[in-house]
C-alpha cells in the first residue's frame, strides 16, 4: 500500500480530499545534498529553518498550495477515547488487530494487510482499503507519530464518512 493508490480506491480518496496527496512525489528526484542541508538548518523546537538569508517557516497556506488540503474548514481538536479500539478496527477496517498500544497502531500492520485490492472486491471492502490507505498517508507522512511506526486511529474515526472527511483541515 506505500506505493501509488489502485484506481478501485480513487473515487473515495478524492471524496475524502486526499486524492492529491498521493501523487505527490511521483516522478520526483530527492536531492539528497539538498535534504541534509535543510535538516541541518531545522529547528524542531520552534519548527523553522535557519537559513544564511533569514528564517522561513513552513504555513498553513504553504500545506494547501502543495498538498491541496483544506486549512480551512473545521479543525479536529478534541481527543478522542475508546475503550475498544479493536471493535472500531474491526466495524471499519474489517479486521481485529491484536496489538494496540494506547489507541495507536502498527503502520506496518496496515501495509502488510492492505495489500494491494484485487478487481474482484466487494464495494465495502473497497472503502476499508481507502481508510486503510488514507490511515497509511496520515501516519506515514502527514502526522507523523513520534515513533514513526504507529498511527492513533482517532484518525479512523474521521473516515468513516468520505464526505464529511473532506471537510477536516
Amino acid at each position: 500500500m506505500s506505493g501509488p493508490s489502485s484506481p478501485l480506491i480513487e473515487n473515495y480518496l478524492r471524496e475524502a480530499g486526499f486524492w492529491h496527496v498521493t501523487t505527490i512525489g511521483r516522478g520526483c528526484k530527492l536531492d539528497p545534498k539538498l535534504i541534509s542541508a535543510l535538516i541541518e538548518r531545522w529547528r524542531p523546537k520552534t519548527h523553522i529553518f535557519h537559513l544564511p538569508c533569514g528564517e522561513c517557516i513552513i504555513t498553513s497556506e504553504d500545506v494547501q498550495l502543495q498538498l491541496r488540503l483544506l486549512v480551512e474548514g473545521s479543525a479536529l481538536t478534541e481527543s478522542v477515547q475508546s475503550a475498544n479500539w479493536g471493535a472500531i478496527c474491526y466495524d471499519l477496517l474489517g479486521m481485529i488487530l491484536d496489538n494496540i498500544y494506547g489507541g495507536r497502531i502498527e503502520i506496518g500492520w496496515l501495509r502488510n494487510i492492505f495489500l494491494k485490492p484485487e478487481n474482484s472486491l466487494t464495494e465495502v471492502v473497497r472503502i476499508r482499503y481507502a481508510r486503510a490507505y488514507i490511515l497509511e498517508m496520515i501516519g506515514g507522512y502527514l502526522i507523523l507519530d513520534l515513533s514513526r511506526n504507529l498511527i492513533h486511529l482517532r484518525w479512523l474515526l474521521k473516515l468513516v464518512d468520505f464526505r464529511a472527511a473532506g471537510e477536516f483541515c
